[in-house]
This record gives C-alpha cells, sequence and structure tokens, in this order.
C-alpha cells in the first residue's frame, strides 16, 4: 500500500507566526502554493495559513462590527479577518501526516477536515519534513499496470486462488476478471481484496461459478 513518502513533496513552505499578511499572499503567489506551514522556533507545525483564510478579509460581512450575541466559532472567524499576521490568520491546530501514513488515509483526513493541503512531520520528532497536497495524492493513479497486476498476483497467492484459472487485466485503473472459480464466495473476497489495491478505481468481473455457495447457509 502506497505511503505519504511516495507521493509528497520534500519541500514545505513554512512561516514564523509573526509573518505578515503581504509576506503570506506574496509567499503564496511566488511559490504557487495553497497554504503555508506556521511553525514554532523548533520547525514543528502549530497551524496552517491557505488562501481561504486570508480571503476571510474580503468574505467576511461583519469585519467591522461587533455582534455580542455570536457564538464562540463565528467570534473566532470575526477575529481571523481581521488579522496580519500568519499567528492571527492561521488555522489550528496543525492537521499533519507523517511519511508512513497511507495515501488513502492522507485523503481521509483532507476530505473529513476540507483541506487541501496537509504538513508531513517526522513521526518521533514531529519536525516539519515536507507536504502532502491533494495533487500528489493523484499520483496514485499513475501507478504502471505491470505494478498493479503483480500486487494482484500476491493477492491471489495469499486467497489460495490458482491464477491459471483466471484472466486479468488492467486497463486505465479498471481491473477485469475473467475465468472460473471453485466458489462465489472466493470470487466476492478477491474483488474485495483488488478495490483496496492503490490505483484501482473499479473491478469488472466475467467470473463464473463452480458453486453458488453465499447465502446457502440461510436456503438450508
Amino acid at each position: 500500500m502506497m505511503k505519504v513518502r511516495d507521493v509528497m513533496s520534500g519541500v514545505a513552505v513554512a512561516v514564523q507566526p509573526e509573518a505578515t499578511f503581504t509576506e503570506l499572499v506574496t509567499a503564496m503567489r511566488r511559490l504557487d502554493v495553497g497554504a503555508v506551514t506556521v511553525v514554532d522556533a523548533n520547525r514543528r507545525p502549530v497551524g496552517m495559513v491557505s488562501e481561504d483564510d486570508l480571503l476571510l478579509r474580503e468574505t467576511d460581512p461583519y469585519l467591522h462590527e461587533e455582534d455580542l450575541f455570536e457564538g464562540h466559532r463565528l467570534h473566532r472567524e470575526h477575529l481571523r479577518a481581521r488579522g496580519n499576521t500568519a499567528r492571527e490568520l492561521m488555522s489550528v491546530p496543525a492537521i499533519t501526516v507523517t511519511p508512513g501514513t497511507t495515501v488513502r488515509e492522507a485523503a481521509r483526513l483532507m476530505h473529513d477536515n476540507l483541506i487541501k493541503q496537509v504538513p508531513v512531520v517526522e513521526l518521533m520528532t514531529g519536525l516539519l519534513v515536507g507536504t502532502i497536497c491533494q495533487r500528489d495524492l493523484l499520483k496514485i493513479f499513475n501507478r504502471p499496470a505491470t505494478d498493479i497486476r503483480r500486487q494482484i498476483d500476491e493477492l491471489l497467492q495469499r486467497l489460495y486462488i490458482d491464477a491459471d484459472e483466471l484472466t486479468v487485466t488492467v486497463r486505465d485503473c479498471v481491473v477485469t476478471l475473467g475465468g472460473r472459480l471453485p466458489r462465489r464466495s472466493q470470487g466476492s473476497r478477491l474483488v474485495e481484496a483488488i478495490r483496496g489495491v492503490d490505483g484501482v478505481i473499479d473491478v469488472q468481473t466475467e467470473l463464473t461459478f463452480a458453486t453458488e455457495d453465499i447465502g446457502m447457509a440461510h436456503r438450508s
């Protein structure tokens, strides 16, 4: 299974908490990134400033007003919209991954937290060592078909399925299975396992089975 270390960028754009609004905008534009990591004196991430954080200044309708009845979250958003430094603008805490985090876990983390970029830190020290963004995760779909096929062959051995009884083709990230298996349950386990292979977006089956064993216990 592919790990963050396989697709991450070894370059991390980092700023100090005292970096100004203008410096943040300049850094993002010059380096063509959508976010920068805010680090402490020891290069440990303490927060992130994204393009969305900077745009709060333009999108906050209450930037120059005080609302005594607003909730804590909205109050925090208004304060950030008024911010002039990375410390005031950053989203906290910093959500991070390690080089050993799987690509699937990193993708799920970004999706669940509605973020597009995550700092990569060393597991033991917490020091910033790189960055991974959504476009990096797409590299998983550039795996050579031969690599995917090799991993499928390993799955067949692990599931005690005779590879000679099957035809396996990999094209455009889609795996097509043909042939005959002793039991339908074997086919179900195989398809489920292949769906978990990095770089596979779909599994199409043209299998036949000697025994329809799924659901037999309920019929007996």
